[in-house]
């Protein structure tokens, strides 16, 4: 009888903008990589042929006229199918997921950026997600006023990097309650420091992650 690989590991990259996610995501991948550890990489919203589509039309700048309804409802199309196409089945085979970004963005970005009752997200959430939640999230914050900085050089903004200040603050505060919400689940790092400390966190993180192949707390549903 053929034995089953364990289950993959489901690990998400959490924070505001300019927080130095898609630098240190590179990184996590390499350390992981060197592990041994079978690891796809995706995002969100986007990861699939089709929520990608939906992903350009969430960061059109052209599309400022979006009600919130409508933003939150095409997160969690996208989400929907991201997960039947890609991290469910990859979880299955065994493989490890990393992606950037999940649905705490959605309880951060239109719960707490855009004012969306955290009930209305969870009644979406239950219904795609149907319990299914990520083995680890890492949170990067980072002030409101470095990370726009640093969002500022990357060049032309999308339409969530366009937002005012108090946007961005109501973000970073969503994020820091839902931490306190699932400190099991996450793992928070200070962004605002250079580089090699940040990654001297992340570190700690990962080797945490990869003893006993990542047996942390959790409350990963059966999907």
């Amino acid at each position: 009888m053929t034995q089953q690989p364990a289950r993959g590991r489901f690990i998400t990259l959490e924070g505001g903008e300019g927080a130095g996610k898609s630098t240190n995501l590179d990184y996590i991948h390499e350390r992981l990589q060197a592990a041994g550890v079978p690891l796809l990489l995706t995002r969100e919203p986007g990861g699939t042929p089709l929520a990608e589509k939906i992903r350009t039309l969430l960061l059109d700048p052209d599309n400022r006229d979006m009600a919130s309804d409508t933003e939150l409802l095409l997160m969690f199309a996208a989400r929907a199918q991201h997960l039947q196409e890609r991290i469910l089945p990859a979880l299955e085979e065994g493989t490890w997921v990393l992606c950037d970004r999940f649905t705490d963005a959605t309880y951060a970005y239109q719960g707490g950026g855009r004012g969306v009752d955290p009930g209305r997200i969870r009644v979406q959430e239950d219904w795609v997600q149907r319990g299914f939640q990520p083995d680890l999230t890492i949170l990067f914050d980072v002030p409101v006023e470095i990370g726009m900085q640093r969002a500022g050089a990357r060049g032309e903004l999308d339409r969530f990097e366009q937002e005012q200040a108090t946007f961005f603050q109501r973000v970073r505060s969503a994020y820091l309650q839902r931490a306190r919400e699932h400190p099991g689940r996450f793992r928070v790092i200070d962004a605002g420091r250079g580089l090699a400390e940040v990654q001297q966190q992340l570190d700690a993180v990962i080797a945490e992650l990869l003893d006993g192949r990542g047996h942390l707390p959790g409350a990963r549903g059966n999907g």
